[in-house]
Protein backbone atom coordinates (compact mmCIF):
# COMPACT_ATOMS: atom_id res chain seq x y z
CA UNK A 1 0.00 0.00 0.00
CA UNK A 2 2.94 2.17 0.72
CA UNK A 3 4.00 2.33 -2.92
CA UNK A 4 0.41 3.39 -4.58
CA UNK A 5 0.38 6.35 -2.15
CA UNK A 6 3.67 7.04 -3.11
CA UNK A 7 2.88 6.56 -6.97
CA UNK A 8 -0.12 8.92 -6.23
CA UNK A 9 1.82 11.59 -4.35
CA UNK A 10 4.86 11.46 -7.31
CA UNK A 11 2.26 11.82 -10.14
CA UNK A 12 0.66 14.69 -7.98
CA UNK A 13 4.36 16.55 -7.39
CA UNK A 14 4.93 16.34 -11.10
CA UNK A 15 1.69 17.88 -12.42
CA UNK A 16 2.10 20.52 -9.58
CA UNK A 17 6.24 20.97 -11.12
CA UNK A 18 4.85 20.60 -14.66
CA UNK A 19 2.59 23.14 -14.44
CA UNK A 20 4.48 25.66 -12.52
CA UNK A 21 7.31 25.35 -15.43
CA UNK A 22 4.82 26.02 -18.12
CA UNK A 23 3.55 29.25 -15.92
CA UNK A 24 7.27 30.10 -15.79
CA UNK A 25 8.24 29.85 -19.23
CA UNK A 26 4.93 31.37 -20.42
CA UNK A 27 5.63 34.54 -18.47
CA UNK A 28 9.38 34.87 -19.79
CA UNK A 29 7.96 34.07 -23.21
CA UNK A 30 5.75 37.11 -22.30
CA UNK A 31 8.41 39.30 -20.95
CA UNK A 32 10.78 39.13 -24.00
CA UNK A 33 7.55 39.60 -26.37
CA UNK A 34 6.76 43.07 -24.42
CA UNK A 35 10.90 43.75 -24.57
CA UNK A 36 11.25 43.38 -28.05
CA UNK A 37 7.95 45.57 -28.85
CA UNK A 38 8.61 48.33 -26.51
CA UNK A 39 12.22 48.73 -27.80
CA UNK A 40 10.98 48.60 -31.15
CA UNK A 41 8.60 51.21 -30.49
CA UNK A 42 11.53 53.12 -28.64
CA UNK A 43 13.71 52.81 -32.05
CA UNK A 44 10.91 54.07 -34.57
CA UNK A 45 10.13 57.18 -31.74
CA UNK A 46 14.39 57.97 -32.12
CA UNK A 47 14.23 57.50 -35.76
CA UNK A 48 11.07 59.44 -36.76
CA UNK A 49 12.54 62.06 -34.04
CA UNK A 50 15.83 62.20 -36.27
CA UNK A 51 13.44 62.40 -39.78
CA UNK A 52 14.68 58.97 -40.74
CA UNK A 53 11.56 57.14 -40.62
CA UNK A 54 8.25 58.17 -42.01
CA UNK A 55 6.56 54.91 -42.76
CA UNK A 56 5.43 53.09 -45.26
CA UNK A 57 3.96 55.78 -48.37
CA UNK A 58 0.56 55.53 -49.66
CA UNK A 59 -0.23 54.13 -53.26
CA UNK A 60 -1.42 57.25 -54.37
CA UNK A 61 -2.32 56.07 -57.69
CA UNK A 62 -3.98 52.59 -56.06
CA UNK A 63 -6.27 54.73 -53.56
CA UNK A 64 -7.47 57.05 -56.62
CA UNK A 65 -8.79 53.98 -58.19
CA UNK A 66 -10.32 52.77 -55.03
CA UNK A 67 -12.20 55.55 -54.43
CA UNK A 68 -13.61 56.05 -58.35
CA UNK A 69 -14.73 52.67 -57.67
CA UNK A 70 -16.53 52.74 -54.41
CA UNK A 71 -17.96 56.29 -56.65
CA UNK A 72 -19.30 54.11 -58.97
CA UNK A 73 -20.74 52.33 -56.65
CA UNK A 74 -19.18 49.04 -57.20
CA UNK A 75 -19.12 46.37 -54.18
CA UNK A 76 -16.15 45.90 -51.96
CA UNK A 77 -15.81 42.18 -53.51
CA UNK A 78 -15.56 43.93 -56.68
CA UNK A 79 -12.90 45.94 -55.25
CA UNK A 80 -11.13 43.91 -53.59
CA UNK A 81 -11.00 41.04 -56.27
CA UNK A 82 -9.69 44.05 -58.81
CA UNK A 83 -7.34 45.97 -56.79
CA UNK A 84 -6.16 43.20 -54.41
CA UNK A 85 -6.32 45.10 -51.25
CA UNK A 86 -7.63 44.61 -48.12
CA UNK A 87 -11.03 45.73 -46.83
CA UNK A 88 -9.17 47.63 -44.20
CA UNK A 89 -7.90 49.92 -46.88
CA UNK A 90 -10.88 49.93 -48.48
CA UNK A 91 -12.70 50.88 -45.68
CA UNK A 92 -10.23 53.63 -44.70
CA UNK A 93 -10.84 55.08 -48.45
CA UNK A 94 -14.37 55.10 -47.86
CA UNK A 95 -14.34 56.83 -44.43
CA UNK A 96 -12.13 59.70 -46.15
CA UNK A 97 -14.40 60.29 -49.17
CA UNK A 98 -17.25 60.50 -46.77
CA UNK A 99 -15.67 62.77 -44.63
CA UNK A 100 -14.97 65.02 -47.52
CA UNK A 101 -18.83 65.03 -48.64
Amino acid sequence: MATASSDEFTAWLFEAINGMMLDLLAAVARKDYDDRRRRQAQGQAKAKAEGRYKGRTEDVERNSGIAAMLSKSLSWSQIQAATGCSRATIAKIAKRAAETL
